[in-house]
């Protein structure tokens, strides 16, 4: 699967539970969407990716990617009811980074 070099490190960085190496992947005013929630802002993020960690130890399996509409399906596995499930997450990018990440 041809991954974007930033969404492979997203998914490495989630993987090794690495927050702050996660955030570096966004840019400083990038949003992201979670669990009806918005997180704006690198600081926001690591925080954000953080507590998720803690909290749920989820580790991210790529599956499919669509270049075109900039997504990605992944198996996520972890502390939390129904675990492992399907999520996808929407990217925006800018620069080379995550401007916006809509994660359902």
């Amino acid at each position: 699967m041809n991954l974007p070099t930033v969404v492979q490190e997203l998914v490495k960085t989630q993987n090794a539970f690495d927050s702050n190496a996660y955030a570096q992947c966004f840019t400083e005013t990038a949003m992201v969407f979670d669990e009806g929630k918005t997180h704006t802002g690198r600081q926001a993020i690591q925080q954000w990716i953080d507590k998720a960690n803690q909290d749920y130890r989820a580790t991210m399996k790529p599956l499919e990617y669509s270049e075109t509409e900039q997504t990605l399906t992944t198996e996520v596995s972890g502390n939390f009811p129904g675990s492992p499930i399907l999520m996808k997450y929407h990217y925006e990018f800018k620069d080379g980074l995550i401007q916006a990440l809509r994660i359902v």
